[in-house]
Order: C-alpha cells, then structure tokens, then sequence
C-alpha cells in the first residue's frame, strides 16, 4: 500500500491537527472492537475464505475516498471501511493457515510460516515505500493513492486462490452445524474454562497494541526528524526491516521461555525510548530495533494462543485477542495525542516503552510463581 508511509501527512497537509488525526484512528479502533468477535464466529460458521477476499475490496474504497475527496469526512468514512476489512481478516487468517498445516500433519510449523508469511508481507510493504518516495514526488497524493487501491485488489484475487477443506459450522454444506451464535458461546466458553486460554489472550494485546499504535505516528516522527516529506518513506523503510527480521526470527525464537520473552520486551522497550529522544534520522535506526522486537513478541503470542485453542472457536478466540489489542489501541491513541500535545512525537514514543517494561516484569514474575 504505497499510501502507508504518506497518508499521515495527507491528513496533517489537509489541515487536521493531532487530535483530529488521533480521532481518526480510534474510529478505525472501534469499528474492529465492535466487528472483531462477531466476524471471527462468522469466519467459523461460515466461510474464513469469503471473509479474506471480501475485506480488502472494502479497504480499496476507503482508500479511493481519502484521494477523490480529502476532508476529515472522507478519511472517516474510509477508516471506518479499513476497520470492517480488518476484523473480517483478524482471526479468519490465523484459523485458515493453522488449521490447513494441521490438516497436513504440519501444526508445528505454525511460527514458521506465519513468520515467513509476516516477512514477505512486510517486504512488500518496504518496497512500496521506496516506490512511494518518487512516485509522491512526481505526481502526489492521487498516483500513491491509486495505487494503493490496485493493490487491495490484487490482495482479494489472491485471497480467493486459498484452500479451505473445512465444512461450514451453519449447515450450508448439506449438514447441520452449531451456527453462527453457537459458535460465538463455545469460543467464549472456552476462554472462560480454561486460564491457560486467558492468559495466552491477554499476552496478545499486552505486547501488540502500543507499538501497532506507535507505527501510525511514525511519519510524523521521521518528519520532526528535519528530513524532507520525499524522504520519509526511505526512513520508514528502515523500520519495516527491523520488523521483517523480526518476524524471520519467530521459528528459532519459538523456544524462547518466559524469561526470555521478557528480555525480549526490555531491551525492545529500551531500544525505543533511547532511539525516539535522539530526534536525528540516526535514532531511527533504534526504533526499528525496537519495531523488530516487539513484532517478534507479537507472533510468539499468537503462536502460544493458537497451541491452546481448540479447533471449534480458533477465528472466534483469535479474534478475542483481538479485540483486546484494538481496545488497548484506542487508549494509546487517545493518550498519544495528550503526550504529543506536551512534549511532541519524540516524547510521546519514548514514554510509551513504560507499558513493555510493565508487561516483561509481570511475565517474569510470572515465572517465578
């Protein structure tokens, strides 16, 4: 999407503040609270495939609509059309691969592939960058703009090209299944059995709320570095690299105990603060250490969740998770824009490494007891 790393600063060039930007992205937060569970029972009574090629066919007009008619109502409208397209894939994504491997005998090689398939996406995202750069320099908002929008064209095409051998859970198959609401009772059933489940689902939104929220400021971060508007998606390519090594990483990291993990956390934590408060391009490089790290936690989360659920509610579970991350989302936001308004984007990411140091303490404690 090659209006990734400049679609911050077609809000902030269209004349909204901080505040309005920070409003735009907790109603990208709450249309996925409101959607992430009832999509997820959707992706297990139905079809997780449908939901999957459906999605980014609705987050092509929302992009369509921030370049045709750019106004507060208009980015609105298409964060509200992004949110739908997120909770129809969180969850439905995760359920499909994990249980396509485990069809094959191949559960085990879970983190792996997720892994890989994170990289590959997040190769793609770098490469749109570095085109995004020349691209917005000749010809502006409208070219990286359409672009973006073939691009979620070609994501659904492909969607459709994914096996999926489960029968549908509403009886759509010629059999009778639990259905949509049935599903939606055993999945939060299950979470309520089983504190394993729980505590694997509160580690979700632990370790990927704040840096997902922190990622949507980034262009503002780079920018008060003093580089030129050309020059930030080149910079937000270096990020995105350390998060693809991080998702590279998740197959050996696997292993990695709860002592690990919150080392893990600490020095990611660290990393963010120190490279945020130096306000140079250099300190960039830091917090793409810190981007690394924290998508590495990120998938062993969701690797640890998917070992304990069972197989009936995995898009429902998932999507659970979920739903906490976006919940959490929305206080950063808010909190974000107060931070922002006091002590600027350095500032504001450097305190926002507090809840990780947090999360490595009670993960560690945890350990102990």
């Amino acid at each position: 999407m090659l209006l990734y790393p400049v679609y911050a600063l077609l809000f902030a060039d269209t004349g909204l503040s901080v505040w309005q930007i920070s409003s735009l992205f907790v109603l990208w937060s709450a249309t996925g609270v409101l959607l992430e569970v009832p999509s997820g029972a959707w992706a297990d009574a139905f079809s997780r495939r449908a939901l999957l090629w459906l999605g980014p066919l609705l987050g092509a007009a929302g992009f369509a609509l921030w370049v045709l008619v750019p106004s507060y109502w208009a980015f609105a409208a298409g964060f509200v059309l992004w949110g739908v397209r997120g909770a129809l894939g969180s969850g439905a994504l995760e359920a499909l691969v994990y249980e396509e491997l485990e069809r094959l005998g191949a559960a085990h090689r879970y983190a792996r592939v997720m892994g890989r398939a994170h990289a590959v996406g997040q190769a793609a995202a770098m490469a749109a960058m570095g085109l995004a750069g020349p691209l917005f320099a000749a010809h502006g908002y409208p070219a990286v703009g359409a672009a973006s929008v073939l691009a979620c064209l070609l994501c659904a095409a492909t969607a459709t090209r994914f096996p999926e051998h489960r029968a549908p859970a509403d009886g759509t198959d010629g059999t009778e299944g639990p259905g949509w609401a049935a599903t939606l009772r055993a999945g939060l059933g299950e979470a309520h059995r089983d504190r394993s489940v729980r505590g694997a689902l509160l580690l979700v939104p632990a370790v990927s709320a704040v840096w997902g929220a922190l990622d949507e400021y980034t262009p503002l971060l780079v920018r008060d570095t003093g580089v030129a508007d050309a020059t930030v998606p080149y910079l937000l390519m270096l990020l995105w690299a350390g998060v693809t090594a991080g998702s590279l990483l998740a197959g050996p990291a696997e292993r990695l105990g709860r002592t690990g993990f919150a080392v893990l956390l600490t020095v990611s934590a660290l990393a963010l603060a120190a490279g945020a408060v130096t306000g140079t391009p250099a300190g960039i490089a830091l917090v793409a250490l810190a981007f690394g790290g924290f998508q590495l936690a990120t998938v062993l989360a969701d690797v640890r969740l998917q070992h304990r659920i069972e197989d009936g509610a995995r898009a429902t579970l998932t999507s659970v998770a979920s739903l906490g991350t976006e919940a959490v989302t929305i206080g950063v936001y808010a909190g974000y824009a107060a931070l922002a308004g006091l002590g600027g984007h350095a500032a504001a990411f450097a305190l926002c490494a507090v809840p990780y140091l947090v999360t490595a303490v009670v993960t560690a404690s945890a350990r102990r007891r």
